[in-house]
């Protein structure tokens, strides 16, 4: 009998919720097109807007402050991009040295474009800090970007302080909520804050669907152009089944997230405890409390997370050794480069991240192939050492 896989990459993707699905099965009965005036275009337009509704009251925003995407890379896309293009006069951008690669790498076109790019940094853990914001605010700043929390190492980031901030100097504030969604407490009304970015899939919705929570009066100069749907900001016909979907499972991430949070936290407690007894010489990454409640980052010392990661993955374990969108990069985490984590160390580092279907058995599917496991890893990665003394 084979045994059951151990996931432990929730943060890479969720397995949809059942509901979710149905959902979905059930909106894709109908052929509508939600922009045709016919009868079955009316129905799927009625059912994006019932949709969009419920995810508004669910995040406590206006209807018409939703704006759906394709997922959470276009939404932060269409922010980072939309925000500044919107504000030529304003060059300078702030942005954290820890985005995930979807707002760090359209921020870093804007600079190659002409923008100033001033690079906000993080300490040890992984946070930001709200006064160094403050400090670099001003009227020639467009746009300030700050993830609500960290994709790999899970920190999060003090989002209400910083977003305060930038109200009271008049900048746009946009944030990547695309981990947060389900594990925190997110709000879309967080006074200063001007926009945020969810993704479906993260939460058990399809993949390929997601939104934008942007204030009424932002100004977002559209990134694709045509029907001049959704405010006339993100064109494209609407997937009235996959936002269907989305509406159903950001509305269970939010009634479940302070019993889900609880659960992850215990469990995520039983797993860090784990490890650091049958591997030692582990070292937890990011804030060991304020953290996502589901996330374990561990750097292992003399080994390779690619190696590791195989190794576990052949024992009915999977994991990653950071955000999937940089899977197979052989550079270390910009994440841990930034946090001034030695390269070395940084390159045996796994994340380990816990979600719905998350077990105890899970856990201690891993705790019992971990050692083994760091041994090989470690005698693998032992000549390379050697050599680059």
């Amino acid at each position: 009998m084979t045994q059951a896989r151990a996931y432990l990459d929730h943060a890479a993707s969720a397995p949809m919720l059942p509901e979710a699905r149905e959902a979905w099965l059930a909106a894709s009965e109908s052929v509508g097109n939600p922009s045709s005036l016919h009868t079955s275009g009316r129905l799927a337009r009625r059912l994006v807007e019932e949709s969009r509704e419920s995810v508004a009251a669910d995040l406590g925003v206006r209807p018409s402050e939703v704006i759906f995407t394709a997922g959470g890379t276009e939404a932060d896309n269409l922010a980072v991009k939309g925000l500044a293009w919107e504000q030529p006069q304003r060059p300078r951008i702030l942005c954290s040295t820890i985005e995930h690669h979807a707002v760090l790498d359209p921020v870093a076109w804007l600079g190659e474009t002409g923008r100033e790019i001033d690079w906000l940094p993080v300490d040890e853990l992984g946070r930001v800090d709200p006064d160094v914001v403050r400090a670099r605010l001003g009227d020639d700043v467009a746009l300030c970007t700050v993830m609500w929390a960290n994709n790999e190492v899970g920190t999060v980031q003090p989002v209400a302080a910083i977003a305060a901030a930038c109200g009271e100097a008049g900048v746009a504030f946009h944030t990547d909520a695309v981990q947060a969604l389900g594990q925190l407490p997110v709000n879309g009304a967080l006074p200063g804050l001007t926009s945020l970015a969810l993704s479906g899939h993260k939460i058990g919705a399809p993949v390929g669907v997601g939104a934008l929570i942007a204030r009424r009066d932002a100004r977002i100069t559209p990134v694709l152009h045509g029907g001049g749907q959704e405010r006339d900001v993100r064109s494209g016909t609407l997937d009235a089944p996959s936002i269907a979907a989305f509406a159903v499972a950001v509305r269970h991430a939010v009634a479940a997230q302070a019993d889900h949070a609880a659960r992850m936290v215990s469990l995520r407690g039983e797993l860090v405890d784990g490890i650091q007894r049958v591997a030692p010489g582990a070292i937890l990454n990011g804030d060991p409390v304020d953290r996502l409640p589901g996330n374990v980052h561990v750097s292992f010392p003399g080994c390779e997370g690619d190696t590791l990661l195989m190794l576990l993955d052949a024992a009915g374990v999977e994991c990653s050794t950071g955000s999937a969108c940089t899977a197979g990069v052989p550079e270390p985490s910009h994440v841990l480069e930034a946090m001034g984590i030695d390269p070395a160390l940084a390159r045996g580092s796994l994340r380990f991240s816990l979600g719905c279907t998350s077990t105890e058995a899970d856990v201690d599917r891993l705790l019992e192939v971990l050692p083994s496991a760091v041994d090989r890893a470690s005698r693998a990665a032992a000549p390379r050492l050697r050599r680059t003394r």
